[in-house]
């Protein structure tokens, strides 16, 4: 009987699911979109339910598309949407509040306080990570802080805590696992990535009671069995993996040095650092890349704020396209961005600036420049932003780039990868799936149950679609970096008060 593994990729606005067969076959997708909700400025709430509702859906879709029986679902694996907390009552099942999302800012004021109280260079040493309102620590204590009754009873031991892969696990199996991995804890702001465990200090100084928070196991392992009365049918959930993560290892990114990029809203960059949790000097993010029979591997992580936005920026705000694909074939049609140059720091600049006050900027505008030339100035400065992160990843790791591999739905642009290749001076590899976050979920429940053998089989199933080859001499790509870096230094503390 032919088995599959069923991996859910739970993300911020819809849930999806995937039927994988061995050779790496999708054989059924389904995805279901949820509600987001924004109840005051800056804030950024789910209901818990709808995820639930969204993924109990498409898990049914896709085994209905497939028409294949229960049994033949050899495991289930998890990638999530990151940072994101629940809390709920352990007996009734029922959430506190609203589950409160990566991108709410509510928590700002508390990370800052942090910083100015001179705990920054504590937090970074122990986590990776810088305090932010991005990371679940500060989520968790406002909802203890300020959902009336909570903190008494979390303290009593009647609450549960968790991202969002804790709270699936724990309602698709009956309520019997309350459990996460190291990928998910390692961006909480509250786990020790070197000792790995939930930090005492941590806990004390954000006054959150360890008993509420989860068991921490590998990336790549059984957990529970899914209870045949939620999910009509009982399977091994055998991985949990960060979406970012799990992309990593969804493009066979197994070893140290290898990297890659995601093409989405924003750029999500990650390299494989080894068994070597290294510290950033740029202020990228050191986290753990997964762990599989208690051997655990880092990362670096670094992020460009407007990717994929970029275009719809040119669609939405400026009218100059009326649909994405237009900016590659508008971008095709001249040779050159005729000098133009778009540093887009609408919301400020990241690594390796970390200017909050620069503001986007277009520069070496002419009578001459049309929509064409800022069309493929703005693929351009996706690259751009792109090359800023991967320098300060080289500097920081002492690992030479020796390749990228990218995924996400801005990754369609030939025209953007080539010059991505020719930037760098780095070879781009676009993979024939670019669904890079299910697939790394899918790769690790497999491994877990013996679906798959080994990283090498699975390696040998990862099929490049095309390889994008640096054609750029050296004198061009340092004249074209150097004419980035003018613009860029034009654009910053541009509301500086």
């Amino acid at each position: 009987m032919e088995k599959y593994v069923l991996a859910l990729d739970q993300g911020t606005t819809s849930s999806r699911a995937v039927l994988f067969d061995r050779s790496l076959n999708k054989v059924a997708f389904a995805q279901r979109e949820f509600p987001q909700h924004f109840p005051a400025p800056g804030w950024v709430e789910h209901n818990p339910y709808d995820i639930l509702r969204s993924i109990y859906s498409v898990i049914n879709e896709a085994i209905v598309k497939a028409g294949i029986s229960a049994e033949q679902i050899d495991s289930v694996g998890i990638s999530n949407q990151r940072e994101t907390v629940v809390l709920w009552d352990k007996n009734t099942g029922r959430p506190v509040c609203p589950a409160i999302v990566w991108q709410c800012r509510r928590t700002a004021e508390m990370a800052d306080s942090l910083i100015k109280g001179g705990y920054g260079e504590m937090i970074q040493a122990k986590t990776g990570l810088f305090p932010d309102a991005y990371f679940s620590g500060t989520k968790i204590k406002w909802i203890l802080d300020n959902i009336t009754g909570v903190r008494e009873r979390a303290e009593k031991g009647e609450i549960l805590a968790g991202t969002i892969d804790t709270w699936l696990i724990w309602n698709l199996s009956g309520r019997k696992a309350h459990v996460t991995d190291f990928t998910n804890a390692s961006r909480t702001m509250l786990f020790n990535i070197r000792t790995l465990e939930w930090d005492d200090e941590l806990l004390s100084l954000l006054s959150i009671p360890k008993c509420i928070l989860p068991k921490v196991c590998d990336t790549s392992c059984v957990y529970a069995l899914t209870d045949k009365s939620v999910c009509g049918f009982e399977s091994p959930i055998a991985s949990a993996v960060g979406d970012q993560q799990a992309a990593l290892f969804g493009q066979g990114c197994f070893e140290e040095g290898e990297t890659k990029v995601t093409y989405g809203t924003g750029c999500f960059l990650l390299m494989n650092t080894g068994k070597n949790a290294v510290s950033s000097k740029h202020k990228l993010l050191t986290t753990i890349a997964l762990s599989i029979n208690g051997q655990v591997e880092y990362a670096l992580e670094g992020s460009v704020f407007m990717g994929g936005a970029l275009v719809k920026w040119l669609r939405d705000q400026l009218g100059i396209i009326k649909s994405a694909h237009e900016t590659d074939m508008l971008a095709e049609s001249v040779e050159t961005s005729g000098g133009v140059v778009v540093v887009p720091a609408f919301t400020g600049l990241g690594a390796p600036y970390w200017d909050s006050y620069a503001r986007g900027t277009i520069i070496g505008l002419t009578r001459g420049t049309s929509k064409a030339h800022i069309c493929r100035a703005v693929l351009e400065a996706i690259a751009f932003q792109v090359k800023d992160e991967l320098v300060c990843m080289q500097e920081d790791s002492l690992i030479k780039l020796p390749s990228l591999k990218v995924d996400g739905g801005a990754c369609v642009s030939n025209l953007m990868l080539q010059f991505q290749a020719d930037i760098l001076n780095t070879p781009i590899y676009r993979p024939e799936n670019t669904e890079s976050s299910v697939t790394g979920a899918a790769f690790l429940a497999g491994l877990a149950t013996g679906f798959w053998q080994s990283k090498d089989e699975l390696r040998s199933k990862w099929r490049v679609e095309k390889v994008f080859t640096p054609g750029m001499d050296e004198t061009e790509r340092q004249a074209r970096y150097n004419e980035w870096k003018r613009a860029v230094e034009r654009s910053r503390a541009w509301q500086n008060p």
